[in-house]
């Protein structure tokens, strides 16, 4: 993903870095939400949106409906879970979509902030009654629903780093004044998460916030240097922890104890290579029968390619990259460096996260937790996907808008 966000670079140096601006400073040169038009950009990107949604809701229910049965649940219990967080997800979209993007540059450090307060109190002592550990790590916040604070954290890292990149436009290619400020904001953000445990989420943002950074014009060396800098530590917290290691060896050899430490992404490869071509038919698996954990969630792309066969997995591919097409595309035509870099974030969001689901269960990468947006089960994710959307369709309606005044 990194090398196709090299392909925009250049459009990014080639915009001309604007001063923040008021929504009334910029009222004269704005057309009316009513005039705005629709653009083929908006319309693919809804269209995608409900594909993916509708796509994943259906297998969703195809590969929890065992595991909510097993508990004593109707078949159909994660499955209105989900849907009732995709209409929840949905109103957000819409919501922001309306919204001027242009303020998630002024709200950038309070909301940083206020998620900053919140991975705090989810690792804290004392805090165990409405942050629970599960499954041995405490990641959730219960406020009376439960939430991933997290998820939510990628939002805001992306829209503060995309904040301070245009303000920082003309020192991005310097280390020490470019590069050295985004990492003192991003680190304590990244331990905390890392303290939940969550390496996978923590590695995630780090890995988004620089694409946006080296979007800006940020410079490879920087973050090849600090790569290998960090090596040494991520090493350490690998060692640190046993079943990270497991995970590490079970990348690296597959096929070494598949009853044990292989034993995820061995019952994964089974249920990936028996989809054949046309897969074994919608509820057919038979890995979501207590083989495989978290068919729902973490695996869902082995279901959907056992189930569907390639035609599933092409479906998947095709519906990821055509978010990053069409967010890119909205990207490029972004009224100002701002909603560039914005949108860049939140198409990469989207699009990085899919298609590292997809690896993890190919066994390209390391067995990690990372969802697959607007299929995987899990409302926090869900709901930061359709908000990654909506800011998209913001940055998209502004572009129209300001090419309707221009005629």
């Amino acid at each position: 993903m990194t090398s196709i966000a090299l392909g925009w670079r250049k459009r990014a140096a080639a915009q001309p870095t604007q001063p923040a601006v008021t929504p009334r400073e910029r009222a004269p040169s704005q057309a009316p939400a009513a005039v705005r038009e629709e653009t083929w950009e908006t319309r693919s990107l809804v269209g995608l949106t409900f594909a993916a949604f509708a796509f994943g809701l259906t297998e969703m229910y195809s590969a929890s409906s065992f595991l909510a049965a097993s508990a004593g649940l109707p078949g159909h219990h994660f499955a209105l879970k989900q849907l009732v967080g995709g209409v929840m997800g949905a109103v957000l979209a819409i919501a922001l979509a309306r919204m001027d993007y242009r303020r998630w540059r002024r709200i950038a450090w309070p909301m940083l902030l206020t998620l900053a307060v919140m991975l705090v109190i989810v690792v804290m002592p004392g805090t165990e009654a409405i942050a629970p550990r599960i499954n041995g790590a405490r990641r959730w916040l219960n406020l009376g629903i439960s939430i991933q604070p997290s998820e939510f954290a990628k939002i805001a890292i992306i829209a503060w780093t995309a904040a301070l990149a245009v303000k920082k436009a003309d020192r991005l290619h310097s280390l020490s004044k470019g590069l050295m400020p985004f990492l003192v904001v991003w680190m304590p953000i990244v331990l905390l998460v890392l303290k939940q445990p969550n390496m996978s989420a923590a590695l995630l943002i780090v890995l988004l916030a620089s694409l946006v950074l080296f979007a800006g014009g940020a410079r490879i060396g920087h973050f090849i240097l600090l790569g290998l800098l960090a090596v040494p530590v991520l090493w350490k917290l690998i060692e640190g922890e046993g079943y990270r290691a497991r995970r590490i060896a079970a990348f690296l050899d597959p096929s070494h104890d598949t009853g044990g430490v292989s034993y995820q992404i061995h019952q994964s490869l089974i249920a990936i290579g028996s989809g054949g071509l046309g897969g074994v038919g919608f509820g057919e698996s038979q890995q979501k029968y207590g083989f495989l954990p978290e068919p729902h969630n973490d695996f869902l792309f082995s279901m959907i390619a056992e189930e569907w066969g390639l035609l599933g997995i092409v479906f998947c591919v095709a519906v990821f990259s055509g978010f990053l097409v069409v967010g890119y595309r909205i990207a490029a035509r972004a009224p100002d460096r701002f909603g560039y870099l914005l949108a860049i974030g939140m198409t990469n969001l989207i699009a990085v996260s899919g298609f590292l689901h997809m690896g993890v269960a190919l066994a390209l990468l390391p067995t990690t937790g990372v969802a697959m947006p607007f299929m995987s089960y899990g409302r926090s994710a869900l709901l930061t996907a359709f908000a990654a959307v909506g800011i998209l369709l913001s940055v998209a309606r502004a572009s129209s808008g300001e090419r309707q005044v221009a005629r």
